[in-house]
């Protein structure tokens, strides 16, 4: 089928004429056709390809029967298990359930299982033993390899393993997710698919990548599991590691040895895809909605989000210690041509319920337009070193010209009221761009009062932990902002984004956040406490207390009572954080910042505050000129 949604049913089956798909996808999310959802492309590259691709979404892992309704596959049963990790789209970092779900029809909770390609992955081999089961999507893909995972505080096996699945297709997956289609329909046994960039898979027999010798060996062996469950420090290595084979020119084969003789084998990435090729994926025929069955329950909500969004690029440079991007997309920026975009921009205006905005045009961050240097797409991205962190290369490519360019077409656009920006936009290298262009533009054009940013901490001890520029470069970006508005004559303000209780933050870096966020004048209404997902530099950090790029020690912060102290110091002004402000000061030694000056983050409360005045009162008796003085004087003691 080239138009419609693709089958979910037995009935859909009888409708069209199928006796039998050559996949059956099954998801953890709701089935939306859009190419914001990742089941989306892959099911609609699989068709492009000439399969034939049936979906069963939100099956009831509780009963067998639920992925079977649309038979056995002449190829192999595909699993995701959702946009997001199925722990992360369950839990708050608290590990407290989360009250919705949005990538559910009406925003239902328990729909899916935690663990979920796991979970749907052991469903399928009781059912289909002889079946190839191949897993992909975000939560595979970060968990292909041993990983630390947070909810159960404990170094898990590769998902490969404990899915009982035959192979992953990891990262972005259109490469490698045709090249297992077709190495199946000619006839190659699942086992026997070990070829394939992008992809994972388990064997007893590793002679084939190491050729019996050691000098004409092309792999890297890892720590072995059980080394690492022993020893942290071993898992911190080998992260280290794979982190210096993320990119798909110079990485090499990575292999992870299990008890029994049993070795998890990654091959390289898989290369990234052209401009040509980002076009066709993201102009293949969607729906561009969710499924028509899910109307009475209120629609799936993770739409609205994207309805009216545009992707311009994937992967990212930034290197963010805390972002999964490295290991998901790569470094190599990815981007669609202008008229692509354009077509689906205008598209978009045809919508009955368009109102001429159109939300976003960006990625993992809006303003890359092509690779950091001219290299990169021949030789790959450095192993040794960040193109941002800690200061941008002398390499780097910083220019805006092709974005300014294509926001300036689409602005154009008939329909078109307001193109906005809401992708992140990386500060340090918009500074690095001498032309100035591109932040007027975003600042006359793109955004509506306020410029969301994330520098995520003001501490440079913190933030060279994060990856992030130093807080000077922020504090640069600031003023420039201001000024700019200024010449425009328009009041609009920055929204940053700060993160409490990531390694290298300690109550003293906490402090040194509050009294940022006092002198500037802001008190977040949100904060967001470091959340260890699956595959990121931090989260190793939190587990191992070791940074995995150079083997130094970092602090980390796992006391919850101490993770709310940070937390409440960033919000110091809300009535209710008193005590553990008050507390946090008093721990820190800071009681300083306890008094009445302008200076001071709370004031004395209760029997405190009249303890306080009594001193001040006393002494001001003695010599009023000293009573300022005085009175902060004793704010320490109380």
């Amino acid at each position: 089928m080239t138009n419609g949604f693709l089958p979910v049913s037995s009935q859909d089956m009888i409708d069209r004429g199928i006796d039998q798909f050559d996949f059956v996808y099954i998801i953890g999310d709701a089935y939306v056709d859009h190419p914001s959802f990742g089941h989306a492309v892959i099911s609609r590259v699989l068709e492009a390809h000439g399969y034939r691709v049936g979906i069963i979404s939100q099956p009831d892992w509780k009963d067998e029967n639920s992925i079977t309704i649309l038979g056995k596959p002449r190829l192999a049963f595909l699993i995701s298990g959702g946009n997001m990790d199925s722990m992360v789209n369950h839990y708050f970092v608290s590990k407290k359930r989360r009250l919705t779900d949005a990538y559910t029809p009406g925003g239902a909770v328990g729909k899916r299982p935690d663990y979920a390609t796991v979970v749907y992955g052991n469903l399928l081999r009781r059912k289909y033993k002889d079946v190839p089961v191949i897993i992909g999507g975000i939560e595979a893909s970060l968990r292909r390899l041993a990983h630390y995972d947070y909810w159960s505080n404990s170094l898990k096996r590769s998902i490969l393993l404990d899915s009982q699945a035959d192979l992953i297709s990891y990262g972005m997956g259109e490469r490698s997710i045709v090249e297992i289609a077709d190495a199946l329909d000619s006839g190659i046994p699942i086992k026997d698919i070990t070829f394939i960039s992008g992809t994972v898979y388990k064997t007893r027999d590793i002679s084939g990548i190491t050729g019996f010798k050691e000098e004409t060996c092309n792999a890297v062996f890892l720590p072995a599991y059980e080394e690492m469950k022993k020893d942290s420090e071993k898992y911190a290595d080998s992260f280290g590691i794979q982190y210096k084979n993320t990119d798909p020119f110079t990485a090499r084969i990575l292999a992870e040895a299990y008890p029994e003789g049993m070795f998890v084998v990654q091959n390289p990435p898989s290369k990234p895809l052209t401009i040509d090729e980002m076009d066709q994926v993201y102009e293949l025929p969607y729906m561009r909605g969710c499924h028509p069955s899910y109307e009475d329950m209120g629609g799936v909500p993770a739409i609205s989000e994207v309805k009216f969004s545009l992707v311009s690029n994937r992967g990212c440079f930034g290197g963010c210690s805390f972002c999964a991007l490295t290991f998901h997309q790569g470094r190599i920026v990815q981007v669609r041509s202008h008229e692509s975009i354009l077509r689906e921009a205008e598209a978009i205006t045809k919508a009955p319920d368009f109102k001429g905005y159109i939300h976003d045009v960006g990625g993992p961050t809006a303003n890359f337009r092509h690779s950091a240097c001219e290299k990169q797409l021949k030789n790959g991205v450095c192993s040794d070193k960040q193109c941002l962190f800690p200061s941008p290369c002398k390499n780097i490519n910083a220019d805006h010209q092709d974005y300014v360019q294509l926001l300036r077409k689409l602005r154009a656009l008939k329909g078109v009221k307001k193109v906005f920006i809401r992708s992140g936009i990386r500060y340090d290298y918009l500074l690095a761009d001498k032309n100035d262009v591109f932040l007027r533009e975003l600042t006359e054009h793109h955004i509506s009062g306020q410029l969301k940013v994330a520098p995520e901490h003001i501490s440079d001890v913190v933030l060279e932990k994060m990856g992030k520029p130093k807080r000077a470069v922020y504090e640069q970006f600031t003023k420039k902002y201001e000024k700019l508005n200024a010449s425009l004559g328009k009041k609009q303000y920055l929204v940053p984004y700060f993160m409490s209780s990531h390694p290298g933050a300690a109550l003293k870096e906490a402090i040194e956040l509050a009294e940022y966020l006092r002198d500037f004048g802001y008190m977040p209404e949100q904060v967001q406490d470091f959340y260890p997902t699956p595959s990121t530099l931090s989260t190793v950090m939190y587990y191992t207390g070791i940074d995995p790029r150079n083997g130094s020690k970092v602090y980390v912060c796992k006391n919850p009572h101490e993770k709310s102290m940070q937390r409440a110091l960033i919000q110091y002004r809300d009535p209710k954080n008193y005590k553990l402000v008050k507390e946090a000061l008093i721990k820190a030694g800071r009681e300083d910042l306890i008094g009445f000056d302008k200076k001071c983050l709370i004031k004395p409360y209760g029997n405190d505050r009249e303890r306080f005045n009594k001193s001040a009162n006393q002494a001001a008796q003695k010599s009023p000129k000293k009573k300022k003085t005085i009175r902060n004087k004793h704010a320490k003691k109380s």
